[in-house]
């Protein structure tokens, strides 16, 4: 797994639970600590820390997982925006994760190992919606559940994500179905 991660890991970990934690995290983990992003680092690294997290003990992997993704995407707009800017809504923004975002991340994280996304788009009746199948020797279904979650309220869209089959649980891929509604206030005819 890239560094990258890890320091957007250590970022969050920061914002949400002070300045001292992440080395009482680093310390329960028992792991070394300093990651380079474009250092490569055990999968097993990740989800130790993930562990040793304060409220580990009452949140799921999962839950872990998708509340991690979720804010870590908030700090991705900020260092990339330009994968952001150029789109109005989170479905265009997901269209170009294979095309265009992953490629420019192994670009810039030789090495990097990045799960492959296939989507059909359908109409919902209350908004955008994605059916998204996804593959990763990592499994980490859940990491992406909580990037949908972030992108979408970048967009100022709420997601609602349903996962109908898991990697997790012997399937050959993770098959999601996500929905997107607006939260911006519809114009006035």
């Amino acid at each position: 797994m890239k560094g990258i991660i890890f320091n957007l890991f250590e970022d969050v970990v920061t914002d949400q639970l002070g300045e001292a934690a992440w080395d009482e995290l680093v310390d329960a983990a028992q792991v070394e600590g300093g990651y380079t992003a474009i250092g490569a680092y055990s999968d097993a690294e990740f989800l130790q820390l993930l562990r040793c997290l304060p409220d580990a003990e009452t949140c799921t992997m999962p839950d872990t997982l998708r509340w991690f993704g979720l804010l870590a995407m908030g700090r991705l707009t900020t260092i990339y925006p330009g994968f952001f800017e150029p789109h109005t809504t989170t479905t265009s923004f997901l269209l170009t994760l294979n095309d265009i975002i992953h490629p420019a991340v192994r670009c810039l994280y030789p090495g990097a190992d990045v799960p492959v996304f296939e989507f059909t788009h359908v109409p919902a009746a209350d908004g955008d919606g994605l059916i998204v199948h996804y593959r990763s020797v990592r499994r980490l279904c859940h990491l992406a559940e909580g990037f949908v979650q972030g992108a979408a309220a970048y967009y100022l869209e709420t997601a609602v994500v349903e996962q109908h089959q898991c990697m997790l649980d012997g399937a050959p891929e993770c098959l999601m179905s996500c929905t997107f509604v607006s939260a911006r206030p519809r114009a006035q005819h």
